[in-house]
């Protein structure tokens, strides 16, 4: 039978070395947790049968791999960024298991078991592999940048220095959740809407280039004089089916042109300052980034944060430009020297109820219970305002398909009535 060797950690921290003699690395892994330790490395020795089928098995991987570009290979080993939701359920997760009164090794183990959607296994294994190497939980998962963030990494720090980790954790899913929820919101408000401009689209295209060109072919044997709604839509008809692929060129080099600007520090600039400012859509836009800042700011301050690296960290997250300039300007503002509700009255983009409350919080010492009101008048407000603009987007999408169809119809119907007339008058 093959011996392995292996390397490990008792609860109390104390290394162990020794071998077991097993029948193959996932039972000498077994082996050792059975023993209560913390396995480090599991390794057969040189020579063995066992470490020969390894080298095989490796060497079998490497070839397969090898098979593949090396950006390809790249790109399918790299885990994808987690949704807000499973992130949100990996840490609750995590929380519950510490709060049980595991040590955070074991409970790092016992997440490989247990598995979170989006959240592959072999991070909780890395993770535990650095704790029982002795690095710390934030430092491990700094270590993993695509799926924890530095809110999450600074958050879980304060957590270890306050020995609070499972608040803190807590906290965190809590964050999580609450964004994921204003999420599904906004997508749910735009997807019936989307769905109906679609649609429309779809039908005027396959009435101009399939159904209208046999209504053509009417009008013109006739040889009558056709209105002139029909005729502009006979010319339209005409450079739908005609120049479709002129039409396909325009719109991609539009979207092209579109992304180009926007990639621009002043493309940006500019579309970001209209997010802000147009009508409807600008409100809902407006107080979802206030939400965001409020609530990332708050959660950062309340579990220990410090409040530059806190505005440090929730500049970074904000995907807004002119909101992130007026966060960096605040900081500055604050490393100055003056208080936080100052900064933000002098940046002209935060509302005056969010200064006044900062300010309040700011005189009682509670700004992180302040920013928490904030965050919940805002997220009740933006509920409102996503139920509002879905009350007047889906109205306004069906009166311009009622256009549209009208005109194609009042187009044909004109059309029949001239050549019915023509006919009785001969």
């Amino acid at each position: 039978m093959p011996q392995f060797v292996y390397k490990a950690r008792r609860r109390s921290g104390e290394l162990v070395q020794g071998d077991l003699e097993v029948a193959d690395r996932s039972a000498a892994l077994a082996q050792i947790e059975r023993l209560g330790m913390f396995p480090i490395s599991v390794e057969a020795p040189k020579g063995s049968a066992a470490a020969k089928m390894a080298e095989k098995s490796a060497s079998s991987k490497g070839m397969k791999a090898g098979l593949l570009p090396p950006a390809l290979r790249e790109f399918l080993d790299r885990p994808r960024k987690p949704k807000l939701q499973e992130l949100a359920t990996f840490t609750q997760q995590l929380a519950n298991l510490l709060q049980a009164g595991m040590p955070l090794a074991a409970a790092l183990n016992s997440m490989t078991h247990l598995g979170t959607k989006g959240i592959p296994t072999t991070v909780s294994k890395q993770l535990k592999q650095d704790v029982m190497e002795g690095k710390s939980l934030s430092d491990a998962m700094a270590r993993q940048p695509i799926i924890f963030s530095d809110l999450y990494v600074n958050m879980v720090r304060a957590g270890e220095q306050s020995g609070a980790m499972v608040d803190v954790l807590r906290r965190l899913a809590d964050h999580f959740e609450r964004y994921a929820e204003v999420q599904s919101k906004f997508i749910s408000a735009m997807i019936y809407p989307v769905i109906v401009g679609c649609v429309g689209v779809v039908i005027v295209f396959f009435f101009m280039t399939v159904m209208l060109p046999n209504f053509m072919d009417l009008f013109t044997s006739m040889n009558v004089q056709l209105p002139p709604a029909t005729r502009l839509l006979i010319g339209l008809s005409h450079f739908f089916s005609r120049y479709w692929w002129f039409l396909i060129l325009v719109t991609v080099a539009a979207i092209v042109v579109f992304k180009r600007y926007q990639s621009t520090p002043a493309g940006r600039r500019a579309l970001d300052r209209l997010k802000l400012t147009v009508p409807i859509v600008g409100k809902v836009v407006r107080l979802n980034v206030f939400a965001q800042f409020a609530r990332t700011l708050a959660t950062l301050m309340h579990n220990g944060v410090p409040v530059l690296t806190s505005l440090s960290i929730t500049e970074q997250i904000m995907s807004n430009v002119i909101v992130k300039e007026a966060i960096a300007k605040t900081r500055s503002d604050v490393t100055d020297g003056k208080s936080l509700a100052q900064p933000l009255a002098s940046t002209g983009v935060f509302p005056q109820l969010m200064i006044d409350l900062v300010r309040i919080g700011e005189e009682t010492g509670q700004v992180p219970s302040a920013l928490n009101r904030i965050a919940e008048t805002y997220e009740g407000e933006l509920t409102v305002a996503l139920r509002v603009m879905t009350n007047l987007i889906e109205p306004a999408l069906i009166i311009v398909m009622a256009m549209g169809v009208g005109f194609l119809l009042f187009s044909v119907l004109s059309a029949m009535f001239a050549i019915t007339s023509s006919i009785n008058r001969s």
